[in-house]
């Protein structure tokens, strides 16, 4: 129990004094996930608002496929990831592999599923209830999508924040893609795998506490979006 609290408090320290080598690994798995999930609302947002509010062959499949990628195994995307940009892969040429760029790659990858997934389902709700007034206007299709990607701007950010938090936990696919290298692709959930095997409780523990104070206030985020949209609904 003595070493437990002298971990703990350890950590504390390190959190407290904003040590140098805590703020790097910190400041980089920040950067890497704001990256990707800008990419990712860049692709989903206008992606989801198209299948929401157009029917073409094979739309049924991509809704599904849409869907069924918000459960992709990391490791599986890490994989993908990795045999695209290896020296033997189709990207190699670029030399990405074990870098920022190659874990906001497969971030990107994962978080896109939840952004056009969610961003479907908000803007369906919301064509069905403006689709006849939209037409009355004249409303082409791509005025049309950015209307309603503004209207339902506020619900739209829970999607990103849904990102973030899915973006900030993720290990697998970041470890097989970065490297966990040191000063270079070393973020908070592969840091904190390593220095646990390492023994070095204390600047795992440092980095956990973040990690669950970014992971609440990513929540609390996601709570008071959906009361202030609840609140507009019934205005």
């Amino acid at each position: 129990m003595h070493d437990f609290g002298a971990a703990f408090a350890s950590a504390f320290t390190l959190i407290a004094t904003a040590d140098a080598e805590l703020m790097e690994v910190i400041g980089l798995s920040l950067r890497v996930t704001m990256v990707a999930v800008l990419v990712a609302c860049l692709i989903g947002l206008p992606l989801g608002a198209t299948l929401a509010i157009t029917r073409f062959p094979g739309r049924g499949i991509l809704v599904v496929l849409t869907s069924a990628l918000m459960g992709l195994p990391p490791v599986v995307v890490g994989l993908i990831v990795y045999m695209l940009l290896s020296n033997a892969g189709p990207l190699g040429v670029l030399q990405l592999l074990y870098s920022p760029t190659a874990m906001i790659i497969a971030q990107t990858l994962l978080v896109t599923p939840i952004v056009a997934s969610l961003t479907r389902q908000f803007i369906e709700d919301l064509y069905g209830e403006y689709d006849e007034l939209l037409k009355s206007m004249g409303a082409g299709r791509a005025l049309t999508v950015a209307t309603l990607l503004w209207d339902a701007r506020y619900s739209l950010v829970t999607a990103a924040l849904a990102g973030v938090g899915r973006a900030l936990a993720e290990v697998g696919a970041v470890m097989i893609v970065g490297g966990n290298i040191n000063h270079l692709t070393r973020v908070m959930t592969t840091s904190i795998a390593l220095e646990t095997s390492r023994g070095e409780l204390a600047f795992a523990l440092g980095l956990g506490i973040i990690l669950v104070v970014l992971s609440v206030l990513v929540n609390a985020g996601l709570i008071g979006l959906k009361a202030s949209a609840q609140r507009r609904a019934y205005a």
